[in-house]
C-alpha cells in the first residue's frame, strides 16, 4: 500500500486531478482513509470562508498535505456541483486549484503549463480518470512513483481490466469500433500512459474503489472504498414510504435508444410507485422535459453527488436504479439506514445500432456483480415494439 502521507517530517506532495464531482467525491474518500487533513478540527473550516471560495479558488492552509486540482469541463450541471464539491474539499483543509482546462484553444497549453512544476515535484498524483486525455497528458510530465486511480464510477472495472490484460485504455461504450484519427495521433500518449500505470519495481500503482474487481494486475493495490467519510459527515437521512428513481446517461452516449429508455422508465415507476426522478448530470434537458411530461415524474436536478444528496435526504425506501455506479456505490453510503436499491437489466432490444458489441455483457456484469441490491424482472417485457402487449415489471 502507498505510504500514508502526514507521517513525521515529510508530508507527502499529492496533486489529485478531477474532472467529475464523483471523482472528487472519492478523492476525498481516499483521503480520509489514509488520514490526509490539516491540523483543524474535521469537517470545520480551517479558514475564512471568504477565502475558501475566492475568485481564484485556490486559497488554501500553504501546508495542506493534498493539492486538488479541478480540469473543469463546459458543461453547466457538471460545474455546479463540482463547485459544491470544492468547497467540501476546502473546508475538510484541502488545497483546490481550479483550471478553466477547456476555456478555448489555447487553455490546455495554459493549464498544462502552469500545472509542470507542480507534476515534476509531486510525490504521489491521485487521478479519477485514466481515460481521460487530459490526464493521460499529464501523467507525461509527473515523477512522482506513487500513482492513486479513485473510482469515476464504473469504468474503473473496465479501467482495471484492461490493464491486467495489456490492453489499450478504451472506454467501454466505443470498445469494438474503429479509432478515429484523434485516436490514432494521440496512441503514443496513451501508450506511454498505460505504462505509467503499470507497477514496476519504482513506481507503486493502487485502485481506490467501491467497484467489484475481479482481475487484478499484478503488482496493483486494491483498497476497498466504504464510504466512510461520506457517513461520517452527513445524514442519516430522512426515509419516505415511496420510490426515488436514479437517472442514466446511457441514451447520451449512445448506448440505448431514447424511445425505449422513456417508456422502461414509465414501466418502472409505474410498477413501483416512483414519484421523483433523480436526474443524471449529463442529461439533455430534452430529454428530461419529455420524461417529465409523458411520465409524470419529479425530474430533481442534484446539486451534489447522488451517494451525499441519498445520504442528507429525504429519500425513498426504495431506489430504482439501471445498471450503473450507484447499485455499488448507494448500498454503502446507505449502510444501516434501511433503504432498499433495486435494479433493472437492460433489456438487449433497447441497446442502438451503435452500440458497442461489449455493451450488453459489460451492463450485465455491473448489475451481476452489485452486492445488496434486489434485482428486478426485465422491463423488456413491458414493451418492445409498437403493438406489443406484453405485461409490466415484477
Amino acid at each position: 500500500m502507498s505510504p500514508r502521507a502526514g507521517q513525521a517530517g515529510h508530508p507527502a506532495r499529492t496533486l489529485a486531478f478531477v474532472e467529475s464531482p464523483v471523482q472528487l467525491l472519492n478523492v476525498l474518500e481516499w483521503a480520509h482513509l489514509h488520514g490526509l487533513r490539516d491540523t483543524a478540527e474535521p469537517g470545520r473550516p480551517s479558514v475564512p470562508a471568504q477565502a475558501r471560495r475566492s475568485p481564484a479558488g485556490t486559497a488554501a492552509p500553504a501546508d495542506a498535505e493534498l493539492t486538488v486540482v479541478v480540469l473543469s469541463p463546459k458543461d453547466p450541471m457538471t460545474r455546479g456541483q463540482l463547485r459544491r464539491m470544492a468547497d467540501l474539499a476546502r473546508d475538510e483543509g484541502y488545497r483546490v486549484r481550479w483550471e478553466e482546462a477547456r476555456g478555448g484553444t489555447t487553455a490546455p497549453f495554459h493549464t498544462i503549463g502552469g500545472l509542470a512544476g507542480a507534476l515534476r515535484r509531486a510525490e504521489r498524483i491521485v487521478m479519477g480518470d485514466p481515460f481521460s486525455r487530459y490526464v493521460q497528458l499529464l501523467l507525461t510530465i509527473t515523477r512522482a512513483s506513487d500513482l492513486v486511480v479513485v473510482d469515476d464510477g464504473t469504468a474503473t472495472m473496465e479501467f482495471v481490466a484492461q490493464l491486467a490484460r495489456g490492453e489499450r485504455l478504451v472506454r467501454w461504450h466505443r470498445k469494438g469500433g474503429r479509432p478515429g484519427a484523434r485516436d490514432l495521433l494521440f496512441a503514443p500518449v496513451s501508450s506511454s500512459a498505460r505504462r505509467r500505470l503499470t507497477p514496476s519495481a519504482r513506481r507503486r500503482v493502487e485502485v481506490f474503489s467501491s467497484m467489484p474487481v475481479t482481475e487484478i494486475p499484478e503488482g496493483v493495490t486494491v483498497t476497498a472504498n466504504d464510504f466512510a467519510w461520506t457517513r461520517a459527515r452527513f445524514g442519516p437521512p430522512r426515509i419516505t414510504k415511496g420510490s426515488d428513481m436514479v437517472g442514466t446517461s446511457l441514451v447520451e452516449t449512445g448506448v440505448v435508444d431514447g424511445d425505449r429508455y422513456l417508456e422502461a422508465v414509465r414501466s418502472l415507476a409505474t410498477a413501483h410507485g416512483a414519484t421523483r426522478y433523480f436526474a443524471h448530470r449529463r442529461e439533455s434537458t430534452e430529454k428530461l422535459h419529455r420524461l417529465a411530461v409523458e411520465t409524470g415524474l419529479e425530474i430533481v436536478r442534484p446539486d451534489l453527488p447522488l451517494e451525499l444528496i441519498a445520504r442528507r435526504g429525504p429519500i425513498g425506501r426504495t431506489i430504482l436504479s439501471f445498471p450503473s455506479t450507484v447499485v455499488h456505490t448507494l448500498p454503502l453510503a446507505l449502510a444501516g439506514t434501511g433503504v432498499r436499491v433495486a435494479v433493472c437489466d437492460i433489456d438487449p432490444t433497447w441497446l442502438t445500432e451503435n452500440a458497442s458489441p461489449r455493451a450488453q455483457g459489460f451492463l450485465s456484469g455491473v448489475t451481476g456483480t452489485a452486492r445488496d441490491v434486489h434485482r428486478l424482472a426485465a422491463v423488456g417485457l413491458a414493451w418492445s415494439g409498437p403493438g406489443h402487449t406484453g405485461s409490466s415489471p415484477a
